[in-house]
C-alpha cells in the first residue's frame, strides 16, 4: 500500500502562481548536433515562495533561469510557455521585457564583477535602474533611494559607499550591491543565479541573511539556483533537481531531503560532506559524469550512472510524477520501490568502507616545522619615484607542525594569508622572518642542488586541475613532468606514470589522451597522479575538490584518504569549506589576517571551538539538513575582511568579533590595547583574551 503524507495548506501554497512554466525547452544549434540545453521543463513559482534549484553543472538551470529573463542569446531555439502573472513572457520583445526586467522580475547573477559596468559609481547603477523605471524620479531622490538600500544590504557608510565604484568593493559587498539593484522596485519575483558560489561562508550566511531579509521587505518570490544543497536546505521551501536539461524530481525541502525517491538525488545528498558527521564515516560518490546534451541515448539519462537501473530504464525516459507522498514528484520508474521503503538509500548507495582504522600517532617523526613564520610586502606609490606608504602583511608569524602520516587542514576567508603560506613552504628558501623544516632539514641551509632533491619530497595538488595542466601534452606526458625534471630515464618513466594512473582510479590506456578529453575530477586525479609519481612525503593540497561538482568531490576525497592511509603521506589540506576539511583532518589551524588564531585537534576543535571567529565559520557551513539548518542559531560577522594594510591596535578581530560587542567596558580594554598570542586552553592553541567566554555567546544568539 502506498503511503501519503498530508500536508497542512498554507497562503504560499494556496495563491495563484506568479510565473508558471509549462514544457520549456531550449536548444543551441551546433554543426555536431543541437545541444537540448534544457527538455521539457514544468515548475511554478508562487507570490513570497523560495524555490531553489539543484543540479550538478551542465544540468540546465542557469540556461531555464536565462530564458525566463528573456537574456538567451538570438540562436537558441525555445518553446514552451512561460506565463509570468498570465503574460506570456516568450511572446514579448526585448523592449516590452525590458520594462519588465529591474522593475516586476530581476535577477542577481553570479559574477557581480562581469554584471557591474566598472565606469560607473554604485550609487550610478543603482540609481539608473530607479530613474529608467520611473522618470519622474530626480536623481537626487534616486541617490537617495540607493544610499536607503545599501544601508538594507549590510553595506557600512552608505552614504561615503555610494560614491565608490565595484573595483572599490570586495566580492561579498559587490553581490550585496547586486541584490540592493534587484530590489530597487520592490520586484515581485527575483532569481539569484549562484550568488554565493565564488564567496567565503561567512560572506556567504550574510548575502542569504540579505536575500531573506529582501524577501520579507519586498515580499518577493525567490527562485535560488545553486549547486549547494546545504542552502537550499536552510533557505527553501521548495526543491527542483535537474539532470541532463530536466526536472527529475521537485517537493518541499524537507520532504525531498528525508525521502529522496530519484536515485540522483539520493546520490548528490549522500555524496556531500556534513559538518554534523565529516570525519566519522566515509562519503559516497556519484560515479560517472553527466551525459552530452547534444546525443542523448534513449532511456533514462542518469541510467548509465544508477545502480539500481533496470532493462526498462535504458529503453524509456521516466515521467515526472507523483510516487504515493503527496507534493513530491520524481522521474524514475522505481520511485515506487523507493517511496516503499522497499529499496533505501543506503542499498542504492552503500557506504564504502575505509581502506583501514586511523590511528594517530604522536610520537611520529615531523615532516614540516614552521616557526614564527613571516611574510610582509611593501606597499608602494609613485610612477617613477616610488615611497612605501603602507606595508601588506599577509602572514604575520605563525607556527605550524604536520607529522608523518597526519593531515592538517588550514582554514580561513580569502585573503587571511593561506597561499602566501603555502607559497612560502613550497618555495624552499629562507623565509624572510622565521624557520621552515622539511624533513628534519632546515631549506635556509640548503644548497640549489639540495633544494631540487627536496622537491621530490613536497609536491602540490592545485585548485583548478585544467589551469595546472599544459592542455598541449597528452596526460602521459603531464604526469612524468616531475620525473623529467629529476632526469629519471624514459623508460622508468613510462612504467610510473602507468602505476600513478591506476593508483588514482585511471586507465593505463588514458596515458595518450589530452586534458581536454576528461571530466573535471578526472582532471584532479590527474594532477594528483602527477603530484604522487616522484613518492613525495608531503603533499600541499590548494582547495583540491572547491572547483568540482559534490558528486564529484565526494570520489576525490575518498582517494586522497586511501591514498593517505596506504602510503604513509601527510597532507596540508587548505580549504574555506570546513566541512570537507573535518572529513580529511587529523588537525586544523585556522587564520585570520595573517595569524593563526585557533590551532587544535580536529574532533575537539570542531566539537567546541574557543575563538569566536572559528565559531562564525563553523555557524556559516550550510548542513544538507532542513530540520538542522533550521533550529541552529548562526553567529553572524559584520562587515568584510578588513585589509591586511590596516593597522588596527589590540585584537586585530575585535572589528568584527560578536562577543566584543557583548562585554562590559572594562573588559574590552585588553581587546583594544593587546594583540592576544595563541596560548593553550584545553589542549587547543587561542589567540583571544575572552576564550573562556566564549559560551556567552550561545546565550547571547
Amino acid at each position: 500500500m502506498t503511503e501519503t503524507l498530508d500536508i497542512d495548506l498554507d497562503p504560499v501554497a494556496t495563491s495563484e502562481p506568479i510565473l508558471e512554466v509549462r514544457d520549456l525547452t531550449v536548444a543551441f544549434p551546433n554543426p555536431k548536433g543541437d545541444v537540448h540545453a534544457v527538455r521539457g521543463v514544468n515548475y511554478e513559482v508562487r507570490p513570497g515562495e523560495f524555490l531553489g534549484i539543484v543540479g550538478e553543472s551542465g544540468s540546465g538551470k542557469s540556461v531555464s533561469s536565462m530564458a525566463v529573463m528573456g537574456l538567451l542569446p538570438s540562436t537558441a531555439q525555445i518553446s514552451g510557455s512561460i506565463r509570468y502573472r498570465g503574460q506570456s513572457l516568450l511572446d514579448m520583445d526585448d523592449h516590452q521585457m525590458s520594462k519588465l526586467r529591474g522593475r516586476e522580475i530581476a535577477m542577481v547573477f553570479q559574477d557581480p564583477l562581469s554584471a557591474l559596468t566598472p565606469v560607473y559609481t554604485i550609487g550610478e547603477q543603482i540609481s539608473e535602474g530607479l530613474i529608467i523605471h520611473d522618470p519622474s524620479l530626480s536623481k537626487e531622490a534616486a541617490n537617495d533611494r540607493a544610499i536607503e538600500l545599501l544601508k538594507i544590504v549590510g553595506i557600512p557608510g552608505a552614504e561615503r559607499r555610494v560614491k565608490s565604484y565595484p573595483h572599490e568593493f570586495s566580492g561579498g559587498m559587490r553581490q550585496r550591491a547586486m541584490i540592493a539593484i534587484a530590489i530597487a522596485n520592490d520586484p515581485d519575483l527575483i532569481i539569484a543565479d549562484e550568488p554565493t558560489t565564488a564567496l567565503d561562508v561567512t560572506i556567504q550566511a550574510q548575502i542569504l541573511d540579505v536575500l531573506q531579509k529582501a524577501r520579507e521587505i519586498t515580499g518577493a518570490a525567490i527562485v535560488l539556483i545553486t549547486h549547494d544543497l546545504g542552502v537550499v536546505a536552510g533557505n527553501a521551501d521548495r526543491i527542483a533537481v535537474m539532470y541532463a536539461g530536466r526536472l527529475v524530481e521537485t517537493g518541499g525541502v524537507e520532504q525531498v531531503f528525508q525521502r529522496p525517491q530519484m536515485p540522483y538525488t539520493t546520490g548528490l545528498l549522500r555524496s556531500v560532506p556534513n559538518l554534523a558527521t565529516a570525519g566519522t564515516q566515509r562519503l559516497v560518490p556519484l560515479e560517472g559524469k553527466p551525459p552530452s546534451l547534444s546525443n542523448l541515448a534513449p532511456g533514462c539519462p542518469f541510467a548509465p550512472r544508477c545502480p539500481i537501473a533496470v532493462d526498462k530504464c535504458r529503453e524509456v525516459e521516466p515521467e515526472l510524477v507523483e510516487h504515493g507522498i503527496t507534493g513530491v514528484q520524481a522521474a524514475c520508474h522505481r520511485a515506487d520501490e523507493i517511496a516503499r521503503s522497499v529499496l533505501k538509500a543506503k542499498d542504492i548507495y552503500p557506504r564504502p568502507a575505509p581502506v583501514a582504522t586511523r590511528v594517530k600517532d604522536d610520537a611520529a617523526p615531523n615532516i614540516l616545522e614552521v616557526t614564527g613564520l613571516q611574510k610582509h610586502f611593501p606597499l608602494l606609490k609613485g610612477a617613477v619615484f616610488k615611497r612605501q606608504i603602507g606595508t601588506v602583511k599577509a602572514v604575520d608569524g605563525i607556527d605550524l607542525e604536520i607529522k608523518a602520516g597526519q593531515t592538517l587542514g588550514l582554514v580561513g576567508e580569502s585573503g587571511c594569508g593561506k597561499s602566501t603560506t603555502i607559497g612560502e613552504i613550497l618555495e624552499m628558501v629562507a623565509p624572510q622572518k622565521g624557520r621552515l623544516v622539511i624533513n628534519g632539514i632546515d631549506v635556509a641551509d640548503l644548497s640549489k642542488r639540495e633544494r631540487l632533491a627536496m622537491r621530490r619530497d613536497v609536491q602540490v595538488v592545485f585548485q583548478d586541475p585544467m589551469a595546472a595542466i599544459d592542455p598541449r601534452l597528452p596526460v602521459g606526458e603531464v604526469i612524468a613532468e616531475p620525473l623529467t625534471v629529476h632526469k629519471v630515464p624514459p623508460r622508468e618513466r613510462n612504467d610510473k606514470v602507468a602505476e600513478m594512473l591506476e593508483l588514482v582510479g585511471l586507465d593505463t590506456s588514458m596515458a595518450e589522451r589530452y586534458p581536454h578529453e576528461f571530466s573535471g575530477g578526472q582532471r584532479q586525479r590527474i594532477g594528483i597522479a602527477r603530484a604522487l609519481v616522484t613518492n613525495p612525503k608531503l603533499l600541499v593540497l590548494d582547495e583540491p575538490v572547491s572547483a568540482l561538482d559534490v558528486s564529484v568531490q565526494a570520489g576525490v576525497i575518498n582517494l586522497l584518504e586511501d591514498l593517505r592511509d596506504t602510503l604513509g603521506l601527510s597532507y596540508l589540506f587548505v580549504a574555506h569549506d570546513l566541512a570537507v576539511v573535518r572529513q580529511i583532518s587529523d588537525y586544523v589551524a585556522v587564520m585570520y589576517l595573517g595569524r593563526i588564531v585557533e590551532y587544535g585537534e580536529s574532533d575537539a576543535l570542531y566539537s567546541q571551538p574557543r575563538h569566536p571567529y572559528t565559531r562564525a565559520l563553523m555557524s556559516a557551513i550550510p548542513v544538507p539538513d532542513p530540520e538542522v539548518e533550521r533550529s541552529r542559531e548562526r553567529v553572524l560577522l559584520t562587515g568584510d575582511l578588513p585589509s591586511p594594510t590596516d593597522e588596527i591596535s589590540g585584537c586585530n578581530f575585535r572589528t568584527r568579533c560578536p562577543l566584543f560587542n557583548l562585554l562590559p567596558d572594562g573588559d574590552r580594554q585588553v581587546c583594544l590595547s593587546d594583540d592576544p598570542r595563541p596560548r593553550p586552553l584545553e589542549g587547543e592553541l587561542v589567540a583571544c583574551h575572552h576564550a573562556e567566554r566564549i559560551m556567552e555567546l550561545d546565550t547571547a544568539t
